[in-house]
């Protein structure tokens, strides 16, 4: 029986699945913290912890399954194509793998809303980044550079503009906006903001957090929110905007948006759907087809896909010794580490 492991590990959290070779599901998906992404700091040693993390114990409720073939898709590969390609022989090592492919989670999720076919994904959750893969093979990665210098209108840049705005409502330097109340009540009297946003090693994961509370403002009518939702949008359409010229073809493109922050809703994809309509390229806006687990699924299995270019893959020479066997503490202390 040909398993294939698949692995979405994002900023946020860590999603692992195993699959069996009639494309079903043989375990639920299990779930972990994510990893700050592969260019931060110690990048390759946190997204290794949440990785065997997610995927350990589902390999061992499962003994009698070996994984023929993993995929990770990991925030920040496409930045460190080297510590991707460390993680993926490390996790073969880990995971007693045949073999172990590492990539960008926007990858995965191109592969998965697209059924492995070419068009323009824009992924939105923490970070935000649209792929285009065109039919002459053309690539196109646009955003996606982090919390710092990109992610324009991610669930990130939603969530601190909106604590940047509670905080100036706070201070008097902006007008009074609910978003100051609701900061309050998930993260306590805003002198603590900028501790509690910093605690953890993930400021973006906490940050984002507050974007579920941005939207809901803006859904009630709260200007300042709504100005925050807006913008966020404006900047996911110029993003994918950006990916469709550059990968342009004969026809319309197809177009998906994937991502946890299309959990947000219409205060957010309204806007967005807004902001495609006027494209000078004619698009083709669809549904995702599958989600990034999906995705890399696709990928573990296919060398073939028009995405190869840009996976990590190695495979293994001799055969895999067993996995260890996991053990509760062990699972904990992985865990410790994700985090």
């Amino acid at each position: 029986m040909t398993t294939a492991v698949a692995v979405d590990l994002g900023k946020t959290g860590c999603r692992a699945v195993l699959w069996n070779d009639d494309g079903g599901h043989a375990e639920t998906v299990h779930e972990v913290p994510g990893a700050p992404g592969l260019a931060a700091d110690d990048g390759v040693a946190t997204a290794r912890a949440a990785v065997r993390a997610a995927v350990l114990p589902l390999l061992a409720r499962k003994p009698s399954l070996r994984p023929t073939a993993v995929c990770v898709g990991a925030a920040g590969a496409a930045a460190a194509p080297e510590a991707a390609h460390a993680l993926a022989a490390l996790l073969l090592e880990d995971l007693a793998a045949h073999e172990v492919a590492v990539t960008s989670d926007a990858v995965t999720a191109h592969a998965g809303a697209l059924g492995g076919r070419t068009g323009v994904v824009l992924a939105i959750g923490t970070g935000s980044v649209a792929i285009g893969i065109g039919d002459d093979g053309s690539y196109a990665r646009v955003d996606g550079w982090g919390p710092w210098l990109g992610d324009e209108g991610s669930g990130a840049w939603i969530g601190a503009a909106g604590l940047r705005a509670a905080l100036r409502a706070h201070d008097g330097r902006g007008p009074g906006t609910a978003l100051l109340a609701a900061a309050v009540e998930r993260f306590g009297e805003p002198g603590r903001l900028p501790s509690v946003v910093g605690r953890g090693g993930n400021p973006a994961r906490t940050a984002a957090s507050f974007a579920p509370d941005v939207a809901q403002a803006a859904a009630a009518g709260d200007t300042t929110a709504d100005a925050i939702v807006r913008s966020a949008a404006a900047a996911l359409g110029e993003t994918v905007l950006a990916a469709a010229r550059r990968i342009g073809r004969d026809g319309a493109l197809a177009v998906t948006v994937t991502g946890g922050l299309t959990g947000l809703g219409e205060p957010l994809l309204g806007p967005l759907r807004s902001a495609l309509t006027g494209s000078p390229h004619p698009l083709d806006p669809r549904p995702p087809l599958g989600d990034p687990l999906d995705g890399a699924r696709l990928l573990a299995l296919d060398a073939s896909a028009p995405h190869e270019p840009h996976v990590a893959r190695v495979r293994r020479a001799t055969p895999a010794a067993p996995t260890p066997p996991v053990t509760t503490s062990a699972v904990s202390q992985e865990c410790a580490c994700a985090n």
